[in-house]
Protein backbone atom coordinates (compact mmCIF):
# COMPACT_ATOMS: atom_id res chain seq x y z
CA UNK A 1 0.00 0.00 0.00
CA UNK A 2 1.29 3.44 -0.90
CA UNK A 3 1.93 5.86 1.99
CA UNK A 4 0.07 8.50 -0.03
CA UNK A 5 -3.29 6.69 -0.33
CA UNK A 6 -4.81 8.39 -3.39
CA UNK A 7 -1.73 10.25 -4.62
CA UNK A 8 0.26 8.64 -7.41
CA UNK A 9 4.03 8.36 -7.16
CA UNK A 10 4.29 10.66 -10.19
CA UNK A 11 2.15 13.36 -8.55
CA UNK A 12 4.19 13.08 -5.38
CA UNK A 13 7.44 13.47 -7.33
CA UNK A 14 6.08 16.50 -9.23
CA UNK A 15 5.02 18.16 -5.97
CA UNK A 16 8.43 17.41 -4.45
CA UNK A 17 10.24 18.94 -7.45
CA UNK A 18 7.95 21.99 -7.32
CA UNK A 19 8.77 22.56 -3.64
CA UNK A 20 12.49 22.28 -4.39
CA UNK A 21 12.16 24.67 -7.35
CA UNK A 22 10.65 27.21 -4.93
CA UNK A 23 13.73 26.91 -2.72
CA UNK A 24 12.00 24.76 -0.10
CA UNK A 25 13.36 21.61 1.55
CA UNK A 26 10.49 19.11 1.49
CA UNK A 27 10.34 16.10 3.79
CA UNK A 28 8.33 12.94 3.38
CA UNK A 29 5.83 12.09 6.11
CA UNK A 30 2.72 10.03 6.54
CA UNK A 31 -0.63 11.81 6.46
CA UNK A 32 -0.93 12.18 10.22
CA UNK A 33 -2.33 14.88 12.52
CA UNK A 34 0.10 17.80 12.57
CA UNK A 35 2.48 15.98 10.20
CA UNK A 36 5.95 16.48 11.73
CA UNK A 37 6.14 20.08 12.91
CA UNK A 38 2.88 20.43 14.82
CA UNK A 39 3.02 16.84 16.11
CA UNK A 40 6.24 17.94 17.82
CA UNK A 41 5.54 21.63 18.43
CA UNK A 42 2.17 21.51 20.22
CA UNK A 43 3.38 19.20 23.04
CA UNK A 44 6.72 21.06 23.19
CA UNK A 45 4.96 24.41 23.64
CA UNK A 46 2.63 22.85 26.20
CA UNK A 47 5.67 21.65 28.15
CA UNK A 48 6.93 25.25 28.27
CA UNK A 49 3.50 26.42 29.46
CA UNK A 50 3.54 23.76 32.18
CA UNK A 51 6.96 24.99 33.33
CA UNK A 52 5.36 28.40 33.93
CA UNK A 53 2.29 26.80 35.58
CA UNK A 54 4.50 24.84 37.98
CA UNK A 55 6.66 27.85 38.83
CA UNK A 56 9.86 26.25 37.48
CA UNK A 57 11.01 29.49 35.84
CA UNK A 58 9.76 32.81 34.50
CA UNK A 59 8.70 32.99 30.83
CA UNK A 60 11.68 35.19 29.85
CA UNK A 61 14.10 32.70 31.42
CA UNK A 62 12.47 29.71 29.71
CA UNK A 63 12.66 31.51 26.36
CA UNK A 64 16.29 32.48 26.95
CA UNK A 65 17.24 28.91 27.89
CA UNK A 66 15.61 27.45 24.77
CA UNK A 67 17.08 30.09 22.45
CA UNK A 68 20.55 29.69 23.95
CA UNK A 69 20.64 25.89 24.22
CA UNK A 70 18.87 25.00 21.00
CA UNK A 71 19.75 28.01 18.88
CA UNK A 72 16.11 28.85 18.19
CA UNK A 73 15.48 32.44 17.03
CA UNK A 74 12.43 32.69 19.32
CA UNK A 75 11.53 31.03 22.60
CA UNK A 76 8.38 28.90 22.91
CA UNK A 77 6.53 31.45 25.02
CA UNK A 78 7.42 34.26 22.63
CA UNK A 79 6.10 32.08 19.80
CA UNK A 80 2.92 31.35 21.73
CA UNK A 81 2.42 35.08 22.31
CA UNK A 82 2.78 35.63 18.58
CA UNK A 83 0.38 32.79 17.69
CA UNK A 84 -2.09 33.62 20.47
CA UNK A 85 -3.45 31.63 23.39
CA UNK A 86 -6.79 31.27 21.63
CA UNK A 87 -5.05 29.61 18.68
CA UNK A 88 -2.99 27.36 20.98
CA UNK A 89 -6.20 26.19 22.66
CA UNK A 90 -7.70 25.24 19.28
CA UNK A 91 -4.50 23.47 18.23
CA UNK A 92 -4.40 21.52 21.50
CA UNK A 93 -8.02 20.48 21.23
CA UNK A 94 -7.57 19.30 17.64
CA UNK A 95 -4.29 17.45 18.24
CA UNK A 96 -5.33 15.87 21.54
CA UNK A 97 -8.69 14.87 20.10
CA UNK A 98 -6.99 13.01 17.25
CA UNK A 99 -3.94 11.55 18.97
CA UNK A 100 -4.95 11.30 22.64
CA UNK A 101 -1.34 12.24 23.42
CA UNK A 102 -1.42 13.55 27.03
CA UNK A 103 1.20 16.23 26.31
CA UNK A 104 -1.07 17.65 23.58
CA UNK A 105 -3.91 18.32 26.06
CA UNK A 106 -4.52 22.01 26.67
CA UNK A 107 -2.83 23.18 29.89
CA UNK A 108 -5.21 24.91 32.35
CA UNK A 109 -3.07 28.07 32.25
CA UNK A 110 -4.03 28.58 28.58
CA UNK A 111 -7.72 28.67 29.46
CA UNK A 112 -7.09 31.05 32.37
CA UNK A 113 -5.07 33.38 30.13
CA UNK A 114 -7.84 33.39 27.52
CA UNK A 115 -10.43 34.24 30.22
CA UNK A 116 -8.20 37.12 31.35
CA UNK A 117 -7.82 38.34 27.70
CA UNK A 118 -4.07 37.70 27.87
CA UNK A 119 -3.97 36.29 24.36
CA UNK A 120 -0.44 37.44 23.55
CA UNK A 121 0.91 40.16 21.31
CA UNK A 122 -2.48 40.90 19.74
CA UNK A 123 -3.86 42.04 23.12
CA UNK A 124 -0.60 43.50 24.41
CA UNK A 125 -0.08 40.84 27.06
CA UNK A 126 0.42 37.10 27.17
CA UNK A 127 3.48 35.52 28.74
CA UNK A 128 5.22 38.81 28.00
CA UNK A 129 4.01 42.44 27.87
CA UNK A 130 3.99 44.35 24.57
CA UNK A 131 3.74 48.09 23.96
CA UNK A 132 3.16 47.49 20.25
CA UNK A 133 0.44 45.06 19.16
CA UNK A 134 1.29 45.28 15.46
CA UNK A 135 2.18 41.98 13.88
CA UNK A 136 5.34 41.70 11.76
CA UNK A 137 5.90 45.46 11.51
CA UNK A 138 2.46 46.11 9.96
Amino acid sequence: MSPWLETSKESFERAWAFAEAMGQKPVETQDTPGFILNYFLIPFNNDAIRLVEQGVAEPADIDLAIKTALGYPMGPLELLDLVGMDTQKLLCEAMHGLTHEPRAACPPLVRRMIAARRLGKKTGRGFHVYSDTKMFGA
